[in-house]
C-alpha cells in the first residue's frame, strides 16, 4: 500500500511482527530500500506482543523506528508516536 500511495500519504506504519506472509522485520527491510527516499525514511513502530528486549533491538535492527508491546497502553502508545513524529520533523 505504502508503495503505491502518493508520498507523504501516510506518516507513520504501525508494523506486526507476525504476519502469515511475510513477518514485519522482512517488511520493514523492504520498505527501507524504496527508491522513493521519502517513502523508505517513513517511521516504522514495531507493535507486537514480542516484549523483551531482545525484540526491540530486533525492531531496532530491522530499521524500525521504536517498539509498541501488545496489549497497548495507550500512555505508552502516545508516548512513543509523540517522540517519534517529533524526531522525522
Amino acid at each position: 500500500m505504502l508503495e503505491k500511495a502518493d508520498a507523504g500519504y501516510y506518516d507513520l506504519i504501525l508494523m506486526d511482527i507476525q504476519m502469515p506472509n511475510m513477518d514485519g522485520y522482512k517488511a520493514t527491510k523492504i520498505i527501507r530500500k524504496f527508491y522513493d527516499k521519502q517513502k523508505a525514511q517513513i517511521p516504522i513502530l514495531a507493535m507486537t506482543a514480542n516484549a523483551f528486549e531482545e525484540d526491540r533491538k530486533n525492531a531496532v535492527k530491522a530499521g524500525m523506528n521504536g517498539h509498541i508491546s501488545k496489549p497497548i497502553n495507550v500512555d505508552d502508545l502516545m508516548s512513543t508516536l509523540t517522540s517519534v513524529l517529533k524526531n522525522t520533523q
